[in-house]
């Protein structure tokens, strides 16, 4: 006779919110411990514990993408009206860039975030590396299958998925058993991340400490301006455009979404990789009634492409931060073709992590000076976790809204999705892949 199984009663359990929300004020105080008596162990400490955390997230980026990507393709053959709703997708997409590098440009020309700062053009350096058009256009292709792993160039990866997805779908069964190892290994990758993912509360702990030991408040209060502008215009589009989008064009209660979809958001916040949230961001899509062959297409797609935060907001407000500061003057044909770029360019983002790629490419459309670069690298990571949970946010609202629009959302699901998906496990009563509360 088996023993009975013990079980944590439910009251007594931790919420994952809670969790994060833990490890990020345990992290605060320790990092501010540790800058203000410069105890180095403590330091080393919470620096290895959050680049632990990142390695593990990056560990299995690369393949994650691929066979997400793939599989999301070939499963677009099981869902009615497939190249409407990829349509209607794509559109979205650029619709919703549109509007939040609106508010970006808006915020910057109220705000005037480089005036004031102290800050001079010899403060700044040439980035490594530099995006520009034509490297956006013939970087796409690979030249070779290898090299866009090893260098975890995001773009050449999900163009090589494309490309073996759509020949998939042309092969027909023939490719069945490709299809079936396909869906394994991303389930076994996924399963793998989940793992890590549990480690959320503790990389907090140590991605916020390390952030107050090496900046504190005195690189902050020179970029004051700008930080907040970051953080304004994301939350306007947050929390402002999202919900009303929800509202008019959906007719959803927006507070059903934010509920189901916290999770993934505060994971984005934390972790500032979009691609590395995507299991979790795919799961709490579908838990907030996307059909399933529907979601494993438009979340890994938006993971590399849909950065309402890093290619919209941040590269309007930085263009004029940076103008400023050089003392150039942008006239309407500049912020007409920063849009052009917010828009077009986005997937640019998905070739490195944060907006470096982006913001190069924009001040090179400009013809701003390339040093400006320098000026905000600094401050990046800060600015670069609101930046996340901002694009994780639109990645998991265009497929709710699309299926909406196209009546296939479990509106029923949407109302009574779980404010803590990963408490509970997943929907169908199917535990694979949940993530237990910590007890």
């Amino acid at each position: 006779m088996s023993s009975p199984r013990l079980s944590v009663p439910r009251a007594l359990r931790v919420p994952f919110w809670a969790q994060i929300l833990l490890g990020l004020v345990a992290g605060a105080l320790l990092g501010w411990a540790a800058r203000s008596g410069d105890v180095q162990w403590l330091i080393t400490t919470l620096d290895k514990i959050g680049s632990i955390f990142i390695q593990l997230l990056k560990l299995a980026v690369a393949p994650l993408v691929f066979f997400a990507i793939l599989v999301s393709i070939t499963n677009l053959r099981k869902v009615n009206n497939a190249a409407r709703l990829a349509t209607h997708t794509l559109l979205w997409f650029m619709a919703t860039s549109l509007i939040a590098v609106a508010i970006g440009l808006f915020i910057g020309l109220v705000t005037n975030p480089g005036s004031g700062t102290g800050l001079t053009p010899a403060d700044g350096a040439k980035p490594e590396h530099k995006g520009s058009w034509l490297d956006f256009l013939t970087g796409i292709v690979p030249s070779d299958v290898i090299t866009p792993f090893t260098e975890l160039n995001v773009l050449q990866i999900v163009f090589m998925a494309a490309v073996a997805g759509a020949a998939a779908l042309q092969l027909g069964e023939k490719a069945e058993p490709i299809l079936g190892l396909s869906q394994a290994i991303l389930e076994l990758l996924q399963k793998a991340l989940w793992w890590v993912i549990k480690l959320a509360p503790l990389g907090t702990l140590g991605l916020i400490g390390t952030a107050i030991v090496e900046y504190g408040w005195d690189l902050i209060s020179k970029y004051a301006t700008f930080t907040a502008d970051i953080y304004v215009g994301c939350a306007l589009v947050l929390f402002g455009v999202y919900p009303l989008l929800l509202a008019t064009v959906a007719k959803l209660n927006p507070l059903h979404f934010y509920r189901g979809a916290w999770p993934a958001i505060q994971l984005a916040f934390v972790s500032r990789s979009s691609v590395g949230t995507m299991p979790l961001t795919q799961k709490v899509t579908e838990r907030l009634g996307v059909p399933k062959e529907y979601a494993s297409f438009a979340v890994p797609f938006g993971s590399t492409t849909k950065m309402d935060g890093c290619a919209s907001i941040y590269p309007a407000i930085a263009a004029i931060f940076i103008a400023q500061i050089f003392d150039v003057q942008l006239d309407i044909g500049d912020y007409l073709l920063i849009a052009f770029v917010s828009v077009i360019g986005s997937a640019a983002t998905a070739g490195l992590t944060g907006a470096t790629v982006m913001l190069t490419l924009t001040l090179s459309t400009l013809g701003l000076p390339l040093e400006g670069v320098g000026l905000l690298m600094a401050i990046d990571p800060i600015v670069d976790m609101m930046r996340t949970a901002t694009n994780v946010a639109g990645q998991a609202l265009i497929p709710v809204l699309v299926s909406a629009r196209e009546k296939i959302l479990d509106h029923r699901a949407y109302e009574t999705a779980s404010a803590s998906p990963l408490d509970e496990g997943q929907p169908e009563g199917k535990q694979e892949g949940a993530l237990p509360a910590a007890a």
